[in-house]
């Protein structure tokens, strides 16, 4: 069956709830994170984070296989110049079938079309195979910070895009 990327609708929480829990488990594990040490990790996903984040305007997108959600990824406006991509996440069995790099890019595109200048993104500083992946898709690592609220430091990266000024700019 043919993969396909779409924008997710509210009749779609479901699935995104289970695909972000499911995604980020294994990293939640890795660092110990629960709901008490840790509770705005994706890890603990709920339908009221995601209804409410589409209250307020983030954009979802979801990859389905085989008639299934098997990834999806979130879009924020930080600034007018600036969107956020957020929970960027892969079911583990559809893992190393180029859908979290195709996500991406229908975000990098997404975020082009609403205007932005460059994506950002927020990763666990230590997660240096995840950063590497980043790098790979033109991500570049900006700073790297402690908040008092996390038990691990974050680094984040962001991806210039190209600036389209009408024809024959760009």
């Amino acid at each position: 069956m043919d993969d396909r990327t779409r924008p997710a609708a509210r009749e779609d929480t479901a699935s995104l709830v289970e695909t972000i829990r499911g995604a980020f488990r294994g990293v939640a594990k890795r660092y110990g994170l629960n709901e008490r040490n840790c509770p705005r990790h994706a890890s603990n996903c709920t339908a009221d984070w995601i209804e409410k984040d589409m209250d307020r305007g983030v954009a979802y997108f979801v990859l389905e296989s085989g008639g299934q959600v098997a990834a999806s990824v979130a879009l924020e406006r930080a600034k007018p110049d600036v969107v956020y991509l957020e929970r960027l996440a892969v079911l583990p069995r559809f893992r190393g079938r180029g859908f979290g790099k195709a996500l991406v890019a229908r975000a990098l595109s997404e975020a082009q079309a609403m205007g932005a200048r460059s994506v950002g993104i927020g990763v666990i500083a230590d997660e240096a195979l995840l950063k590497d992946w980043y790098r790979r898709l033109g991500f570049v690592e900006t700073q790297t910070r402690d908040f008092p609220h996390l038990p691990f430091r974050v680094s984040f990266m962001h991806r210039p895009l190209r600036v389209s000024g009408g024809p024959g700019k760009s």
